[in-house]
Parts: C-alpha cells; sequence; structure tokens
C-alpha cells in the first residue's frame, strides 16, 4: 500500500497551472520610468512636476494613475497654467506620451527647463546613517514626511529621479525630452467667418476619440499624460463646448478612459473661477467628475511696496492661498490625508523660479505696529548700564 502526501499534484495536463509554482507575472518587472508604488497602498503614481504638490495628493507621494486633477483659480494670474507646463515637462523628460488640448504645438517653448543641481548643498548634508537597516520601511519613514521633496525613496540612492527641478528663466531643450507631445484636434472657433459652421462631430468627442486611438495603438507599459489648459476658455473653445450637455459628456468621457486605463493615464485641468464661479451648477458638477480639486487664491499685491531685502529672501512670502477642496481617497481610513490633516489646514503657495511652486502652510507675519510699541524705555536704558 502507497501513501502520498497531501497537497502534492500527481499529474497536470499540459498548459494548466501548477497551485503553489512560480508563474511570471507582471509584479515582477519594473515599473515604467516615473512611475513608482504608494507608501499607502501600492498603487502605482507618478509625479506632478512639483515635490510639494505630490506630498499634498492624500499621502501617496504624487499623483496616482487613473486619476484626474481640476486646479481652479480666481483672478487673472496664471499659477495653474505654471503648475501644468511643470507637469507637461516631467512627463516629457521621463519619456512620457503628454496631450494637449486646446493650444498648438507651438504651446512647448514656454515649458521650464532642467534645473542644475546644487552642489553646495549637497556636500554640507552629512551622509545618512545606516540606510542599509530601512530599506524596507522606507515607506513608513514618508508618511511622516512632509518635507521630503519625494525624489527618491529613502534607502535606494540607486533609482531613478522621480520629481524633476526645473528653472522657469530657461526653456527645455528637446535633447533631454524622452517623450513627445501630442497635439488633439483644434477646439477653437473660426477666426475669420462668424457664421457658425455645421459640424458632424463636437471638438471636445474629437479629443475623446484621439485618446482612445492613441491608448489603444500604443504599448501597455506606456503612461499617458493629458493636459488641459484653461478649460472652456473663449479664446481656445467654440462656444458650443460650454455647453453643459458638451462638457459633462467630455468630462464622463475622460473619467471612464481613466477607469478604463488605470495604469497608463492621468490628467490635469485648469479651470478659471472668474469666467465660471464655483457657485454656478455646472462648476459643481465638473467637481463632481474629477478625483481631485484644488483653488488657487492670488493674495492682492500692495502697490508702492519696496522689493523684499536681502535678508528676507530665505523667508519666501505668500503670494496666494491654497484650498484642497477634494483629495483622491481610497480607502475608510482616509487615505493618508484625513489622517495627518494637512490639507485641512490653511495653505499658501509662492513662486520662486529655480524652486518653483512651494506648498506650505499658511503663517501671517508679525506686524510692524507691534514691534515698533516694543521699544525700550529710558529707564530700561538705565538698568542696562548698572554693573551688579
Amino acid at each position: 500500500m502507497s501513501f502520498v502526501k497531501r497537497n502534492t499534484v500527481l499529474s497536470s495536463r499540459p498548459g494548466r497551472a501548477i497551485p503553489g509554482a512560480k508563474q511570471p507575472d507582471a509584479e515582477n518587472q519594473p515599473p515604467p520610468p516615473g512611475v513608482r508604488p504608494s507608501p499607502l497602498d501600492g498603487r502605482p503614481t507618478t509625479s506632478t512636476g512639483t515635490a510639494s504638490l505630490d506630498q499634498l495628493l492624500a499621502g501617496h507621494s504624487g499623483l496616482p494613475l487613473g486619476t484626474c486633477l481640476l486646479v481652479e483659480e480666481q483672478g487673472t494670474t496664471d499659477f495653474s497654467g505654471i503648475l501644468l507646463r511643470y507637469y507637461a515637462a516631467e512627463g516629457l523628460v521621463q519619456g512620457h506620451q503628454v496631450h494637449l488640448v486646446g493650444y498648438p504645438p507651438q504651446w512647448r517653448r514656454n515649458l521650464p527647463g532642467l534645473a542644475e543641481p546644487d552642489k553646495k548643498s549637497k556636500s554640507e548634508q552629512p551622509p545618512p546613517a545606516q540606510e542599509e537597516k530601512m530599506k524596507i520601511a522606507w515607506r513608513y519613514e514618508a508618511l511622516g514626511n512632509s518635507a521630503a521633496s519625494g525624489n527618491t525613496p529613502r534607502g535606494d540612492a540607486n533609482q531613478p529621479t522621480f520629481c524633476h527641478s526645473f528653472d522657469l528663466a530657461k526653456r527645455l531643450e528637446p535633447a533631454v525630452c524622452k517623450g513627445s507631445l501630442n497635439p488633439t484636434p483644434s477646439t477653437g472657433p473660426p477666426l475669420f467667418d462668424a457664421r457658425p459652421q455645421p459640424t458632424s462631430i463636437s471638438p471636445l468627442k474629437a479629443i475623446i476619440r484621439h485618446l482612445q486611438t492613441k491608448l489603444e495603438t500604443s504599448p501597455s507599459s506606456d503612461i499617458h499624460r493629458v493636459v488641459i489648459p484653461s478649460l472652456l476658455l473663449p479664446e481656445l473653445y467654440a462656444p458650443q463646448c460650454s455647453l453643459p450637455s458638451e462638457v459633462l459628456q467630455f468630462l464622463h468621457a475622460l473619467r471612464a478612459l481613466l477607469r478604463r486605463y488605470s495604469t497608463q493615464l492621468t490628467a490635469i485641468i485648469t479651470l478659471q473661477t472668474s469666467l465660471y464661479p464655483r457657485s454656478s451648477g455646472l462648476v459643481r458638477w465638473m467637481e463632481l467628475l474629477c478625483d481631485g480639486v484644488l483653488e488657487l487664491i492670488p493674495l492682492p499685491a500692495t502697490p508702492g511696496a519696496a522689493p523684499p531685502s536681502s535678508s528676507s529672501e530665505k523667508t519666501e512670502q505668500a503670494q496666494g492661498l491654497l484650498k484642497a477642496h477634494t483629495l483622491p481617497i481610497y480607502h475608510e481610513k482616509g487615505g493618508g490625508g484625513a489622517e495627518t490633516s494637512s490639507f485641512r489646514e490653511t495653505l499658501s503657495f509662492s513662486l520662486s523660479a529655480t524652486k518653483g511652486l512651494n506648498i506650505k502652510p499658511y503663517s501671517l507675519p508679525p506686524m510692524e505696529e507691534e514691534e515698533n510699541k516694543k521699544k525700550k524705555s529710558p529707564a530700561d536704558t538705565i538698568r542696562d548700564g548698572i554693573d551688579f
């Protein structure tokens, strides 16, 4: 009588997977360039080109693939447009496919160039100790590290750069770009003929078809970024695009593409709230169709103010406030943002040519009147001269 050990497969049909045997799966393959797992739940994320914005996105240290971010801005400034330029420049440097909506291909000339590495700051920093022992726990370190730049995770210096540094005074050189900028079908109104022209398909639907064709024909390892600056701006979009039936169907179709290609596609949209305020029903529906909603509120400039002195250059003055209305949250624990409550604080942003857009908690500067009241009285000056 023969005895057979339990849970042992005697024979199997050809082509049938054996339980317990190691199968070549996609998890063992390295991630595409510019993509790394989230420190919260391991989902793939990519950088927005702004390190402080990556840390704000619900603790994922980047924009998760398959999500869309809506950036609203008040007034006539263009801080949201600068965020889009960093987002597009990061994609081109990482080798991603960038799809531009509304603007011609010449928009690429406005992208910022790569900043030179600061050798002094690297040499002054002391070498980190016991990094080899923390290779497994680098994800847990990133949860409470709000000041991390997000370039490379701790304990692995050989990993490629996740978020590059850009300089607004420079222009992105073609030799550095590994990806390609793909312009979408034009959405602008006719320039010389103001009469309505019959069209078989709306411009927004043509963009969705263009994106769907590009995603179907590209390999599964390619990462795509959709850049939509100044949505519904009359100079860039035809009057029919501002109809609720058109723009809501466009955002709904874009959301469907993001869910279908959840490991390849991300999108960032900007909207001018001076033309379309948040109190309108159209904007509220647009916010519901986006995974994250940020609002930039520039502070009014004081006329006749003196330029900042050399001593105050280290303390960057806030140029506006930032409100995070919605962030990508994926599980009942809050996704990281609700646990740290960093996005619930009053945030401010400041723009620098070398550091880019820096987001940090807002704090009021000291008042000059209080400083003048703290002058020493004559009695105090006499006491200071007495020796005890």
